[in-house]
């Protein structure tokens, strides 16, 4: 079984969305990372190399919800996924974006979608 590291909050400012002011404007996002990997050996070595660095990784994460738009949270969501897989070390990502600010005419908390990726 492996282990887990969560990653939770991470945001940045976005210009993802279907809608043209939402491409203009921007807005908030949110990522919670769930990262499954085997952690036995970082554990025996205490060293970083044996594990991985999710202080590099949390930013290169911001740096994609702040880059290049993209029409779908969806699409996002798989970006951020095949950058967390091209760490050797992680086994399987949990990626959920959220979009708190979604342009929805009713009253709502949130609205996010989560995703699931393995190498295998």
């Amino acid at each position: 079984m492996a282990d887990r590291i969560d990653v939770r909050g991470l945001s940045g400012r976005g210009r993802h969305g279907v809608l043209d002011r939402e491409r203009t404007e921007g807005q908030r996002f949110v990522v919670d990372l769930a990262l499954w990997l085997d952690t036995r050996g970082a554990a025996s070595t205490d060293e970083l190399s044996s594990t991985v660095d999710y202080g590099t990784l949390a930013g290169q994460v911001v740096d994609l919800i702040e880059g290049e738009p993209v029409a779908l949270i969806e699409t996002l969501a798989q970006r951020i996924a095949t950058l967390c897989l091209a760490e050797p070390a992680i086994d399987t990502v949990e990626v959920t974006v959220h979009k708190p600010q979604a342009p929805i005419t009713v009253p709502f908390d949130d609205v996010s979608v989560t995703i699931t990726r393995s190498r295998t």
